[in-house]
């Protein structure tokens, strides 16, 4: 059992539900359209010591969809991880984790589509059943409740719905329905502010529209599609260019617009109380994404305030040129009384799993702006490899306080676990 001597808090980690959770929980009528897991066995494996176990997703946008059944890494006892909360808190103590906030598996590619009923029916039944069987281990385990954005009043609902049912956390998409800078959001925020419940918005969710064509495969697949079929070829000039630009990872532009909407949208001033931690995006790019972030909003060195541009009109006055502008007039017009970066290190919070460059740029970005989580225990995070993580991420240049806020002190204030059950286990072993 590792231990360490900060309260160490994963802001990624994922249940893995059981397969026919959707058949039994959605309403009768609607349960052909649930989403639902086939497990098969081949006879031997493909290729030489491989897997032999598949599990075949069933879902409007991802059918067919099939992974390795035991494709995550094995927990304390040495099978696969899943739902079993005693089963998750063993893992928890395996690695050290002492608080964690948990987000669907499976669940993720059909919480937020287009089709409003299919998603609030998932989403009601995954609230229901996480507030069911995990509130009792709430000291430890935060799971979040999934808060579709097709309909604003029922979001509204649903949010005080699973308040009441003793939920602490919401789970918003990636990519929303409109872009998050709307004002249509605003009575969103306004009952989260005033519930007190932080924002987590977790890669790969959102955009599958079904209603187009219900056999189109999402975009989550088909990125990891890509990949796979990279893999099995022979590399090209192009390929290796493409992968290296992205580095297998998501690129910055999404979770970069998803703050400049917030931002720059005014939600984060309107809404002081509200916080947003972007969860499994890496953190890297934030460092120089603040820079610019700023920098469009400031007349810099160089930058000729009576520059002057556009398309003149022949034979009228110069005084009535409406095509006619200074380029650099913008650049003093931000409208909010803080600068981008002082949302950024007020209200934001960016999940990273295995990024040295994130801990090393804290003191640019801000140590809050910055938290980790294992990704437990998909095979892409680092459970099971927590200690080699943290011990490369944190060596002696990273002060004590700087490493305990990283390691869990911000999300255990965002998620509001009890941060002195930690020190009392230490007095007792003390």
């Amino acid at each position: 059992m590792a231990t360490y001597k900060e309260f160490l808090v994963s802001g990624d980690c994922h249940i893995i539900e059981p397969p026919d959770l959707f058949k039994s929980r959605l309403p009768v009528n609607m349960r052909e359209r649930a989403l639902w897991e086939e497990e098969f066995t081949l006879e031997e494996p493909i290729v030489p010591g491989g897997h032999t176990e598949f599990r075949k997703l069933h879902t409007i946008g991802f059918d067919g969809w099939t992974v390795s059944k035991y494709r995550q890494f094995q927990g304390h006892d040495g099978t696969t991880p899943g739902w079993i909360p005693d089963d998750i808190i063993a893992d928890m103590d395996m690695e050290g984790v002492d608080g964690a906030v948990f987000f669907p598996n499976l669940a993720l590619f059909v919480l937020f589509t287009d089709d409003h009923e299919l998603s609030i029916a998932h989403a009601r039944a995954w609230n229901d059943w996480v507030a069911e069987t995990y509130l009792a281990y709430k000291d430890r385990m935060r799971p979040v409740a999934a808060i579709p954005l097709t309909d604003i009043p029922d979001a509204v609902a649903e949010i005080r719905r699973v308040h009441k049912l003793g939920l602490r956390a919401l789970m918003l998409p990636e990519i929303p329905p409109v872009p998050y800078w709307s004002r249509d959001y605003e009575p969103v925020w306004n009952v989260a502010e005033e519930l007190g419940l932080p924002i987590f918005i977790h890669v790969a969710t959102g955009g599958v529209m079904v209603k187009e064509d219900a056999s189109k495969t999402g975009s989550t697949v088909k990125g990891m599609m890509t990949a796979m079929n990279m893999g099995k070829g022979q590399l090209t000039d192009d390929m290796v260019a493409g992968r290296t630009m992205g580095g297998g990872n998501t690129a910055a532009a999404s979770p970069s617009k998803i703050m400049a909407d917030l931002i720059g949208g005014g939600v984060a001033e309107r809404h002081p109380g509200l916080t947003f931690t972007l969860v499994e995006f890496g953190a890297s790019w934030l460092v120089s994404y603040m820079a610019f972030m700023d920098k469009s909003w400031r007349r810099g060195t160089g930058q000729d305030p009576n520059w002057w541009l556009g398309f003149w009109e022949d034979g009228k006055s110069p005084f009535d040129q409406p095509a006619m502008g200074r380029l650099f007039n913008i650049n003093e017009k931000w409208p909010y009384p803080l600068r981008p970066t002082d949302y950024v290190r007020r209200q934001f919070h960016i999940q990273f799993a295995d990024d040295p460059v994130a801990v090393q740029a804290r003191h640019i970005t801000g140590v809050s702006t910055v938290v980790w989580g294992n990704d437990y225990p998909h095979a892409e995070g680092t459970f099971n490899g927590t200690d080699e993580v943290i011990a490369e991420h944190f060596d002696a240049t990273v002060s004590d306080e700087d490493r305990a806020a990283i390691l869990g002190g911000t999300l255990a204030t965002v998620a509001g676990f009890d941060t002195s059950r930690k020190l009392a286990v230490e007095r007792q072993h003390a």
